[in-house]
This record gives C-alpha cells, structure tokens and sequence, in this order.
C-alpha cells in the first residue's frame, strides 16, 4: 500500500523574496529617521547652547578670586564660595574611597566568582534597578541610617553621611561599570591562565584586572561627575547652606556640617534678589569646570592605560 502522493503547493516566488515594503519605501523611513534625529539633535544642542550662554553672561563678570575665596554672605556683593568648594572637594574625595573598592569589589566577585545562582541573579536584577531609582530616595535612606542611626559614628549631618549617602547612590553604577569592564575581557586569557595552573585570584589580579581597568576607572570617574551635581539627596540629609568655617584636616573632620556647591546654588537660586542669581551662574560655572576637569582626567587615565595594553 502506497502513501498517497500529496499535492504540491504552488509557491509564488514574488511572496518569498519580495519584501513587505519595496526598497525605495525603506529607503525613504531611513531617510525619515535621520532627518527626525538630526532635529533631535539641533534642538539638544540649541537649548543647551542658550542655557551655557546666558549662564555664562550673567557669571563671568561675577568670577573673581574674591569670589572664590571668601564665605558665602547675606550680602550678595560680599558672598563667595570658599565653604561650598571646599565642602565638595572633601565629599567627593570621602565618596571616592568609600564607593571605589566597594563597588569594584563587588562587581569583581559577581563576575568572576559568584556562582550562577538564583540568589546572584536577583542580587544582578537588584543592581541593574538600583541604577535607575530616582536620587531623592538614596536621600531619604541616608537620612535614616547614616544620619539618624548611625548618628554615634557619623555625628549627624556631617560629611561623613553626605559621602556614604552619595556613595549608595553611585555604587549601582560603578559595579555595573566594572562588570562590563570585566566581561570585555577574552575568556581564552582566563582559560590560558588556568592552564597554567594560576589560581582564579591569580588570574583576575594579575591578568584581568589590568586590562579592565580603564573601562573601571573611566565609569568611576563618570559615577563620581553625577555624585557632584546631585543635590536632592543632599537636602534630604539636610546638608546646611551657611558655613563660615572649613573642615579641619583630621578625622574630626569628616564628622563636621558641610555644604556643597549644589546646595549653594540651589540656595541662591531661591532667592528672590537678582544679585544672588548672579551668583548662582558664577557658581554653576565653577561646577561645571570642575566637572570637565574629572571628565579629563576620565580620558587621560584612560588613554594611558589603554597605551600601557
């Protein structure tokens, strides 16, 4: 007995190899598309062009060494920011030993030791949301555990708080940094170097951590620039706005009130005298040159490891 002989389906050659739309209608989407992003972009660059000009017209009669060096003031004329500059210096220093070997620490066990576990993959999915959560929040968690409970160790709203607050708020992002970093990495330097008989300790240390780390330093820089223009969490743990003195260079000083240049912007801002929005712009100057500076220094570290490679 013979299987019956199925009836061939005809098959039209135009449905299988003629595309949905024609060649010419796809052309022009793509053309669509890079017109809408080429506004896009314009419109990004305009906005932020007006912004820095006008910042710029307003602050840079302000700036003075003067300025820089006197304490902020109720007169407008008289107000510098010595404390705020200093204050954001020590904070990004103190936040910068806490949230580095934290956070590389951490994205190197989960990358090169943990296991493939349920409880590693919920901390990673943790992690990864962490990054996203919104400033204010970390502000708030600071304010009850670094301020409040921990009030013995920190004495308060002192610096202390203020770099363990910012540094909760970056650590998501450093540990994500220093994964990637550490995954850019070739598996066959690992596996050489087990063959070698290297221990894994080994092996990261002396092989795989060089090569990421500029990719590791150029995310903590990165993290650390958004650490300094944060001011939401900031005025959660009620970082003062007025201080006429600055922090000792001891450790007593890490346990001392502080203000940061945010909160003296923020501060002057509010205010309804225009001489103090003067020296709101004259402060956002100053900040955003400290902030390309750690951006340079980002690219120059990276550059230099990257030619050591």
């Amino acid at each position: 007995m013979t299987a019956p002989e199925s009836t061939p389906v005809p098959i039209s050659s135009k449905s299988m190899f003629e595309p949905s739309l024609s060649l010419a209608k796809r052309y022009k989407i793509d053309r669509i598309f890079e017109i809408a992003a080429l506004i896009s972009t314009i419109v990004g660059l305009v906005v932020l062009a007006v912004l820095l000009i006008d910042v710029f017209l307003d602050g840079l009669p302000r700036l003075s060494l003067n300025f820089l060096t006197s304490y902020p003031s109720r007169k407008p004329e008289q107000a510098g920011i010595l404390s705020p500059l200093v204050g954001t210096i020590w904070l990004l220093g103190t936040t910068a030993a806490i949230a580095f070997p934290v956070g590389v620490g951490a994205g190197i066990f989960l990358e090169e030791f943990a296991a493939d576990t349920l409880a590693t993959k919920i901390i990673e999915i943790n992690i990864a949301n962490l990054a996203g959560v919104p400033s204010i929040i970390y502000g708030l968690l600071g304010l009850e555990v670094f301020v409040r409970i921990m009030e013995p160790i920190t004495k308060g709203r002192s610096i202390l708080a203020g770099a363990l607050t910012l540094a909760l708020l970056i650590l998501p992002i450093i540990i994500v940094a220093t994964r990637e970093s550490l995954r850019a990495i070739p598996n066959s330097l690992r596996m050489a170097g087990y063959a070698l008989g290297a221990t894994r300790w080994q092996v990261v240390s002396e092989q795989i951590l060089p090569l990421a780390l500029p990719g590791i330093l150029t995310g903590t820089i990165l993290a650390l620039s958004r650490a300094i223009g944060e001011t939401a969490p900031l005025i959660a743990i009620g970082a003062l706005t007025f201080i006429a003195y600055l922090p000792s260079l001891s450790l007593e000083g890490f346990q001392t009130p502080f203000t940061a240049l945010p909160i003296q912007i923020y501060n002057w801002v509010s205010r309804p005298q225009v001489e103090f929005h003067t020296n709101a712009a004259a402060g956002i100057i100053v900040l955003m040159v400290v902030l390309l500076l750690m951006n340079a220094t980002a690219i120059i570290l990276r550059n230099k490891f990257q030619k050591a490679r």
